[in-house]
């Protein structure tokens, strides 16, 4: 009996093994410190390029890396200090109104192998970053959707001409003030139709009849969630302004969410970022192109009027008072191709306050242009005189504006833009706007050079385990220990290289790495099984190749035991457990499946290579 090796077998250990190092080699050769130049209009234009790299010419740098990209410019330098005056001479030269400037960390990989494979994310424990707890003012939300009921109930009042009237937001609940029972209860029936998720409660005053309004327990719920889950959304999709690559995101409690942006040193720019309050809003365009460009000229502003700025040109363009939607009655909206022209569109699907109010409004209004204005109001930080002061300021520019072709309602397109325009305000529209305040409650900073103490000793920690259990296997097992230790280390590129696998990139940490360490000693576990095997068949008058064959075979059974169960336990860490708790357990899962590859399908190619075709009576086990 002989235990060859089938030609298929030994490709796919090969195919694995060269295709892990591949990806798996970017993390050998670190990252450097970056500052990321990226423009809020889109893409990076070549003018915002050459003012960077002339600012930093004048500061006195010469020997630079610039890696540009379509949406960013990255400018790496040698060390952190660098890298802080580097950002300074950027700031100073550019508007922050427009410009993004954080430091960041980047891959300092070859170009060529940047081009299909990256380094593995890093926790903030390892990496350095900023870690936010915010508090969701869920009060704050629930009375913002209770005062969008206030207009529609007073357009309701208008259409039966019911006079005398009053009704307004106060003390936290709607309130509706009549002359008489008869248009009170008429009015009554009118709302609980147009908001069935309203709980009233009529009642009677001197010679007043009420009707007061909040939103029922259930529908109370639904917002908290929906506000929550909303500004979850919106800081994710902000985030991305700060080139993280794997933020950590989540829900804490009711009303809490963490966010921890592993690699960013710039905590107040975060700061600007993530507090930053934005709307939107939908309004009927007013007059003509020469009244704006009157008004824009200083001009007078008709009163029934507001003069807004194009986003991108500038160009002036008046707007009616009255708004049509904002962007909390906007419930979804998605990029796609208008049937009809065949070009982009953004989709938009509005709640009932919102469809009833753009159906009134476009019945009145087709053919006449729409505009979509997005309002922000950012915190700013300039240097003034080498000192960091920071300026609070709103900003309000007109992102769209079309015809309306048609009746709208619950759900309308707007066409009339470019794909790249039609994707960026469909998320506006999506994320744009907070739903509901924020407050930072809690801010944590971890300096890089903590993060680096930290990979330092958990490399240390990983190599030192390594190197103990394959010199106690090669003096136990001799050259089949040698064979489970060459095992051990392709397990470990293996899990290396899955981590930073494209599309799977994973976040590391320092349980990580301790993940990665309890993995080590399993696989050997796996192959002392099968070694121990082999040797009870030697014993037992067994032939050399078949105690090979009954080895691997009848340990096969323990060993799937084993580590399918330690895999269950891994499985329900990750889907129960937050933050370091996901990282150990992904690393071990990781770690548990390429082990199994390694020690059992691994190693027996090895010796079947070496001692399948031999006839030998003996084995240096």
């Amino acid at each position: 009996m002989t235990n060859t090796n089938p030609l298929w077998k030994v490709l796919l250990l090969a195919g694995a093994l060269v295709i892990g190092a591949l990806f798996a080699l970017p993390n050998v050769f670190g990252s450097d410190p970056a500052v990321q130049v990226s423009s809020s209009q889109g893409d990076m234009p070549a003018e915002l390029t050459n003012t960077v790299k002339n600012a930093l010419s004048n500061a006195g740098f010469t020997d630079i890396e610039y890696r540009e990209e379509p949406d960013r410019l990255l400018a790496l330098f040698a060390n952190e200090d660098d890298q802080l005056r580097g950002r300074d001479a950027i700031r100073e030269v550019t508007d922050a109104a427009v410009t993004n400037v954080a430091l960041n960390l980047v891959s300092a990989s070859p170009a060529w192998l940047r081009s299909f494979a990256e380094p593995m994310y890093l926790g903030l424990d390892l990496r350095g970053g900023v870690h936010f707890l915010m508090d969701v003012d869920m009060d704050a939300a629930i009375a913002s959707t209770e005062q969008g009921y206030v207009s529609d109930w007073k357009r309701e009042v208008r259409q039966a001409r019911i006079r005398g009237t009053n009704i307004q937001y106060r003390d936290g609940k709607i309130t509706a003030r009549f002359r008489n029972a008869e248009d009170r209860d008429n009015m009554l029936q009118n709302f609980s139709a147009a908001g069935p998720e309203l709980f009233f409660t009529p009642r009677d005053e001197d010679e007043f009849f009420f009707i007061d309004a909040n939103l029922s327990e259930a529908a109370e719920r639904e917002e908290r969630t929906g506000a929550l889950q909303q500004n979850i959304v919106t800081l994710r999709n902000r985030i991305n302004e700060l080139g993280v690559a794997e933020p950590v995101i989540q829900q804490q409690g009711l009303d809490r969410i963490v966010v921890q942006l592993p690699g960013v040193q710039d905590p107040a720019k975060a700061r600007e970022i993530l507090g930053a309050t934005a709307t939107l809003e939908y309004r009927l365009v007013y007059g003509s192109e020469t009244d704006w460009a009157s008004a824009g000229n200083g001009g007078p502003v008709p009163p029934d009027a507001r003069l807004y700025r194009q986003r991108g040109s500038g160009a002036p363009v008046l707007l009616q008072r009255d708004i049509i939607v904002t962007g909390d009655q906007i419930k979804g909206a998605s990029a796609g191709i208008d049937q009809q022209s065949g070009g982009p569109a953004v989709f938009v699907n509005l709640d009932s306050v919102g469809a009833r109010s753009m159906l009134e409004v476009t019945q009145e209004n087709v053919g006449n242009p729409m505009a979509v204005v997005y309002i922000e109001k950012k915190t700013f930080t300039n240097l003034v005189n080498g000192v960091e002061v920071e300026e609070t300021r709103d900003i309000e520019e007109v992102i769209s504006i079309a015809t309306i072709n048609d009746v709208l309602s619950h759900r309308f397109q707007t066409t009339g833009l470019t794909a790249k325009e039609a994707a960026d305000i469909s998320l506006l529209l999506r994320s744009g706007a907070l739903r509901a305040p924020i407050q930072i409650v809690e801010e944590r900073t971890v300096g890089p050079n903590l993060g680096k103490d930290n990979i330092r000793q958990g490399f240390l920690s990983a190599i030192v385990g390594l190197a103990v259990v394959i010199v106690f296997m090669s003096f136990y097992y001799r050259v089949f220990g040698m064979i489970a230790g060459a095992a051990l280390v392709i397990n470990v590129v293996l899990i290396v290289a899955v981590l930073s696998a494209p599309g799977l990139q994973a976040t590391l940490t320092l349980p990580g790495i301790a993940g990665i360490v309890l993995t080590t000693g399993m696989a050997v576990d796996a192959n002392v099984l099968i070694f121990e095997r082999i040797r009870e068949e030697l014993r037992a008058g067994a032939g050399v190749q078949a105690a090979i064959n009954a080895g691997y075979d009848k340990a096969f059974i323990t060993i799937a035991d084993a580590n399918i169960t330690t895999l269950i336990a891994a499985v329900v860490l990750f889907s129960m457990g937050t933050g370091s708790i996901k990282g150990f357990a992904i690393t071990l899962c990781i770690g548990i499946l390429t082990s199994m590859f390694t020690a059992i399908f691994g190693s027996r190619v090895i010796v079947n290579a070496l001692f399948g075709k031999r006839r030998l009576k003996t084995l240096p086990i």
